[in-house]
């Protein structure tokens, strides 16, 4: 399908065109950085003519360090407690140009993928996000003016109580982040409480029951208030409050502001001037649905992509959005790896293979 003008190539056109290859991770199957080597990889293998750029994204979920790994400053590594207690290490990036910025992935402390077997209602009640405060204090320590916390991908439900604790309560807190510019890189809009908050909406994903979920939203709402008086303001419905169980209702109440994790990859990996360059843009995450077109990746792919009329393919593991949908967000067509291989058993265990092989079906298909 063809661009504006005669500016992009459509599928069988001889002429070669600049294919931008910007994926998220495919939840903990694939890194970003992995998904987009496989699908250059495929495409490679059937369009040899295009020019494949690879610039792996993150939303602020799993993979935010290891994207920003692979374009600035220095990779550090710490111990420090995983969601369940027992020590984990954790890698963060140390960016010294001015201001000196310590770019931080709750996953990396607190993530699903360190449960060390599939969320149970009793993980969904004990993870907590301790060993986030343990990197913040970290880069602080190192010398960081600036703190940016990537939400997404946690295994808690505690509204960053777990972090604050490690940082010796609210107002230690403060005080040890007293000149600190911080930010909450969050891939959701969500609240901290209520229908549409971190309880609710997350809270069954990382393995809570119906019962479950109303144990922690009680929980999030005493905490609530808790934040509130020390802030000076009711954050509980603060936009973004939700993300990662919480904690960027925490990050708020500390005075954080929040920011699009999306964005911060796309400022610090050249995003805009690599989609200005585009004919054909390919994207992709684990599971593309409803959540994907707000505030995520492909969303603002889409957006960057849609006033320019350049192509917008999606490649992801399971796809549950009508083509309707589709149309309305500027992206051109989506295809599921569940679909393309035969089984999602098969999707996640050769995730690597079956990726590369459906990019190569994808480069010269008639989307």
């Amino acid at each position: 399908m063809a661009g504006t003008g005669d500016t992009h190539c459509a599928p069988g056109d001889a002429r070669p065109r600049t294919v931008l290859i910007a994926p998220d991770c495919f939840g903990d199957t694939l890194t970003a950085v992995q998904a987009a080597e496989c699908i250059a990889r495929g495409w490679r293998a059937s369009a040899p003519q295009d020019r494949p750029i690879l610039a792996p994204q993150s939303d602020g979920g799993p993979g935010f360090v290891d994207v920003l790994a692979s374009r600035l400053g220095e990779v550090h590594s710490v111990c420090v407690s995983g969601p369940l207690g027992a020590d984990v290490r954790a890698s963060w990036v140390l960016d010294g140009a001015a201001p000196v910025t310590g770019y931080i992935e709750c996953a990396q402390a607190c993530g699903l993928a360190l449960l060390g077997g599939p969320p149970t209602v009793r993980t969904a009640l004990d993870a907590h996000s301790r060993g986030v405060g343990q990197l913040i204090a970290a880069a602080r320590h190192a010398g960081a003016n600036r703190i940016v916390v990537g939400l997404g991908g946690s295994s808690c439900t505690d509204g960053g109580r777990g972090m604050v604790d490690a940082l010796g309560g609210l107002a230690a807190a403060r005080a040890f982040l007293e000149g600190v510019e911080l930010i909450a890189a969050t891939d959701v809009e969500h609240p901290l409480v209520g229908p549409t908050g971190a309880a609710a909406v997350f809270g069954p994903q990382k393995g809570a029951d119906p019962a479950s979920v109303a144990v922690l939203e009680d929980r999030l709402t005493e905490w609530a208030e808790e934040l509130a008086v020390f802030a000076g303001r009711d954050v509980r419905h603060d936009r973004g409050g939700g993300a990662a169980g919480g904690l960027g209702a925490a990050l708020i109440a500390l005075g954080g502001r929040r920011v699009p994790g999306a964005a911060i990859i796309a400022e610090h990996t050249g995003l805009r001037d690599d989609v200005a360059a585009a004919d054909l843009i390919v994207t992709g995450e684990g599971r593309f649905d409803d959540q994907s077109l707000h505030g995520k990746v492909v969303s603002a792919l889409a957006a960057g992509a849609q006033a320019r009329g350049i192509p917008v393919l999606v490649l992801a593991g399971q796809v549950t959005l009508p083509q309707s949908a589709l149309r309305s967000a500027g992206i051109t067509a989506a295809f599921s790896l569940t679909d393309h291989c035969g089984s999602v058993q098969r999707a996640v265990q050769d995730a690597a293979n079956q990726l590369s092989d459906m990019s190569s079906v994808v480069a010269t298909s008639p989307w």
